[in-house]
Parts: structure tokens; C-alpha cells; sequence
């Protein structure tokens, strides 16, 4: 399945990706605030913050820029990060 603004395919169709990020922010499992800097590289097997999938060797993580040394940084599939970016700003409106 390929991702509006997405150059790499993830197995969750978009509206069931939505809906578990929507309710991942209402959970407190996403955060509603924008991240000032986000970082790409290549996976080594990590598991994607917004589907829960794994980052396959030859996609790329997208991370956020967090520095803060008592969390860990989020991490994401390229078209989830765009996704969890377009419902975090919906969910501001």
C-alpha cells in the first residue's frame, strides 16, 4: 500500500492507519505537538510508532529530533509520519 507523500510501501491501508493514530494521540501514545526536527536513515529493524509494523531493511526511519535523554525517540515509516503529522494538526483545529 503506498501513502500520499510516501516513497516506500507499508502493509496498513490508510484508513485503518488513521484511526489507530487517532486514537493513539487520544491515548496519549502519540503526542499532539509537532516535532522541530525529524532525521532519516536507513531501518535496522525497528517497529514503527504509528502502525506498530516493522521498518524493513531498505526503508528508511524517519526520527524525531528529540534530545531529551529520558524518552526515546519516536519512530516511523515515511507515509506514517506524514500521517501522524496530518492527524496531529487536524486534531489542533
Amino acid at each position: 500500500m503506498w501513502h500520499r507523500g510516501c516513497v516506500e510501501p507499508i502493509d496498513v491501508e490508510p484508513l485503518i492507519l488513521r484511526v489507530l493514530i487517532r486514537q493513539k494521540l487520544a491515548d496519549g501514545r502519540l503526542p499532539h505537538e509537532s516535532t522541530s526536527r525529524v532525521t532519516g536513515r536507513p531501518s535496522n529493524g525497528e517497529i514503527c510508532d504509528a502502525c506498530d509494523e516493522t521498518i524493513e531493511a531498505g526503508q528508511f526511519v524517519m526520527q524525531d529530533g528529540s534530545t531529551d535523554a529520558n524518552e526515546r525517540a519516536l519512530q516511523f515509516h515515511v507515509g506514517c509520519l506524514y500521517a501522524w503529522d496530518t492527524e496531529r494538526a487536524a486534531g489542533q483545529r
